[in-house]
């Protein structure tokens, strides 16, 4: 009678120390594949962020050479963010221009140095951070103190009659709110 192949375990089979090996090989692929597609997302899916407008006021209801705080419910807001999604901006109307359209400067309450946020004083015609102590002239640059450089500006425009600003997040030199120019 002819002998009857026996079932032999993978193990025993391959050898323990193959079928590590192939383990390894296999966890090792998939170890990869987890931090390669987000690390290929990140380089190749750079997202644009949708552009969101805030209306903050009649346009004509911001008075000449006047600052103030307007705040609202951030639209680029997380579940998370909680009540730092509610953020604000100031606003100071700076006249027209020759073509006798309203021009404004708008800028993020962040300070440019920590991101703390900034109060606008009248009286001496000055933003000042409480945390170290750094100073903004009413133009948005910096008077002293530690931060870098001055207020981050928003982009803004008129639409309607209205003022409305371009939803901002915090802003960072790679990533500023504006560039600084008059949106068309």
């Amino acid at each position: 009678m002819a002998d009857l192949p026996t079932c032999t375990p993978l193990m025993t089979r391959l050898g323990r120390r193959t079928l590590f090996q192939w383990l390894t090989y296999a966890l090792s692929a998939v170890a990869a594949a987890a931090l390669g597609v987000p690390l290929v997302g990140y380089f190749f899916g750079v997202r644009k962020r949708q552009v969101e407008w805030v209306t903050v006021g009649d346009a004509d209801q911001f008075a000449v050479n006047e600052t103030r705080l307007c705040t609202f419910d951030n639209p680029l807001r997380q579940p998370w963010d909680g009540m730092t999604a509610l953020t604000g901006v100031y606003v100071r109307n700076v006249g027209p221009d020759q073509q006798a359209q309203p021009q404004f400067l708008i800028f993020a309450v962040n300070c440019a140095h920590l991101g703390c946020p900034v109060s606008w004083f009248p009286q001496s015609g000055l933003f000042m951070c409480p945390c170290h102590g750094g100073a903004y002239y009413a133009s948005g640059q910096r008077a002293s103190g530690p931060p870098p450089r001055g207020l981050f500006r928003c982009t803004w425009r008129v639409h309607d009659g209205r003022l409305q600003v371009q939803a901002p997040h915090y802003p960072t030199l790679q990533d500023p709110l504006s560039d600084e120019r008059r949106p068309a």
